[in-house]
């Protein structure tokens, strides 16, 4: 049994005790507060002193929002009711540069879907083998990302039952801890012409339905993780590399300029991304951009207290640095954009267990935040392209609330984590210099991940007048800790500020845009009262904790103080104090 779970169950009322003396420290820095009491009169153990250091005078290369790609096993939870508004949601942090991935796009049944489960029957064949195409389940889908702003990352896959070479059983009987997976849906086809012509009328189809623009601006790749057999895949790799070749040969008959690539295999320390390459290379197939996966791996510990959850991010960044090893030892493909494409705290978003109760609150946001400017670095670090880093994580239909799945939403209400894209989304303009001496090395969180000090860091931006600065406080055991006493110092700010700063900060913490929390302090019914329900719904919105507070800024320079908790994550934007006026 997990004694304490996302980092807020037995601390959560001693934080809320703290949380009057924290609040007023911090506020009071910033002209928030009178009087207040000092961080050190706080219970507990004394907060970690942290210095982040800003340079808004140095603006570097424009913002790469590379967290703006989600995906899901199951494509028809996105045409139903929650499915509907959490893609809205996405949308709306980024239109039309948010991307989404779904397996079974070409899987047989009739678009009923279960736990890593879809289907689209986009393909049969008649008495006499002739193909029937039929795009009503997949236009639907793809017609729901597009109304909301997000385009398809197109994965090709998986075999329809009338081609697969070893159709039955077809559907698998999959569910959480039994039932076998790789069923007639995972096999190479009997025809690889048919399946290629399969592939390249329904390009043509999206072609005439949403136009060659659009569509050119989609990404294109064959299957899911073809480098375990046991699972998504019953060829070998050779069959898989002519499985691709006929798929993109397909994809760019429909359209010469599509964007194709691969191979999105899992992140297994192996050498098929270099033997994909190889191949590629040798049969002249067109590759635009390379794809992989990269998970963690977190696991229950014994502790004083009973148990609790070990996160796994160095097992994150060692197998995307193991897959970026491979492409930065080929020269020819050194400057190819890369996507990650699914990358998560673990393997399984349809699992769930003890080693997953981090899924819910914040632990699972403050992970995103720690290990996607990780993930930048690494790529940064050989000289790569990292176009983008795909959450493998949406919703699931009609479950209990806080079901304990991997998901960005539970029944409609946004989860901690999701509200993390949403800092993410207003991080814009060029990124400047943010150092913080909480940070654990690159190095250190690589090897060893965060398991003595806690990993403290920050990253900021500066959009004309407006500068942003994310801090995350993220350790990998989800235990009670002390919190951080930050102090943000700003230099080089433009001469707009001259007359000060407005200062407006958002978090994400046990006590703040946390529905989580606010389930479980009402008692974690398992059917919410629509009063209760409405309760959820505010607690997990991401209000300013405060807005357009005024701060002194002195011959270009700034400080901002505040207390952070552990598992949290605050994003501090500065705008000049005169412009705030204005607006108001």
């Amino acid at each position: 049994m997990i004694a304490r779970s996302d980092g807020e169950g037995s601390v959560m009322i001693a934080r809320r005790i703290r949380r009057s003396a924290v609040d007023g420290a911090r506020y009071a820095v910033l002209g928030w507060a009178a009087c207040a009491a000092p961080l050190a009169a706080q219970d507990g153990p004394a907060p970690i002193p942290v210095n982040v250091t800003v340079d808004a005078g140095r603006p570097g290369e424009p913002v790469n929002p590379v967290w703006r790609f989600f995906g899901a096993d199951e494509p028809n939870y996105a045409t139903m009711k929650d499915g509907r508004t959490t893609l809205a949601t996405l949308g709306q942090l980024a239109p039309e540069r948010v991307y989404f991935r779904a397996h079974n796009l070409l899987t047989s049944g009739d678009g009923t879907p279960a736990l890593k489960w879809g289907s689209t029957n986009a393909y049969r064949e008649d008495a006499a083998g002739r193909p029937i195409y039929d795009w009503t389940i997949v236009d639907r889908i793809f017609d729901t990302y597009r109304a909301r702003g997000i385009k398809p990352y197109v994965e090709i896959g998986f075999m329809p039952e009338a081609l697969s070479s070893r159709p039955q059983p077809y559907q698998h009987d999959w569910r959480p801890g039994s039932g076998e997976l790789r069923t007639g849906w995972a096999y190479p086809p009997k025809d690889y012409a048919k399946w290629e012509e399969l592939v390249y009328q329904w390009v043509r189809h999206c072609v005439a339905r949403y136009g060659a623009d659009e569509v050119a601006s989609w990404y294109f790749q064959t299957w899911n993780e073809p480098n375990l057999p046991q699972y998504y895949w019953g060829g070998t790799r050779e069959e898989f590399f002519r499985l691709h070749d006929a798929a993109i040969r397909g994809v760019r008959r429909a359209l010469p300029r599509a964007r194709v690539g691969g191979p999105d295999i899992a992140g297994a320390g192996d050498d098929f991304l270099t033997a994909f390459l190889q191949h590629v290379k040798a049969a002249g197939t067109p590759t635009d951009f390379l794809s992989f996966h990269a998970k963690g791996s977190p696991s229950v510990v014994a502790d004083a207290g009973g148990s609790h959850v070990r996160m796994g991010i160095a097992t994150h960044l060692r197998a995307a640095d193991h897959e970026f090893g491979q492409i930065a030892a080929d020269p020819r493909f050194r400057r190819t954009p890369i996507v990650i494409g699914e990358s998560d705290p673990e393997g399984c978003a349809a699992c769930q267990g003890p080693a997953n109760a981090y899924r819910n609150g914040t632990m699972y946001s403050s992970y995103t935040a720690a290990v996607i400017p990780r993930l930048q670095a690494l790529a940064m670090r050989r000289g790569l392209t990292l176009d983008g880093v795909l959450s493998w994580a949406f919703e699931f239909e009609d479950q209990r609330p806080f079901a304990g799945f991997r998901q960005l939403t539970s029944a409609g209400i946004d989860l901690p984590v999701i509200n993390v894209f949403k800092l993410f989304a207003r991080i814009k303009g060029r990124t400047v210099p943010a150092t913080s001496d909480g940070e654990r090395p690159l190095d250190t969180v690589l090897r060893d991940g965060v398991r003595a000090a806690a990993d403290i860091g920050a990253v900021a931006a500066r959009d004309g007048d407006r500068v942003s600065v994310l801090v995350w406080h993220y350790h990998d055991d989800d235990v009670p800790g002390p919190e951080a006493a930050v102090t943000v110092r700003l230099k080089g700010l433009p001469a707009a500020f001259r007359d000060g700063a407005a200062v407006t900060e958002l978090r994400v913490d046990p006590q703040h845009a946390n529905s989580y929390a606010a389930w479980k302090a009402m008692g974690s019914p398992e059917a919410p009262s629509n009063e209760q329900r409405a309760k959820l719904m505010a607690a997990a919105r991401l209000d300013p904790v405060h807005a357009g507070e005024r701060t002194v800024v002195t011959k270009g320079v700034a400080t901002v103080r505040f207390g952070l908790p552990r598992t949290g994550v605050t994003l501090i934007e500065l705008t000049p104090a005169e412009r705030a006026r204005s607006a108001r």
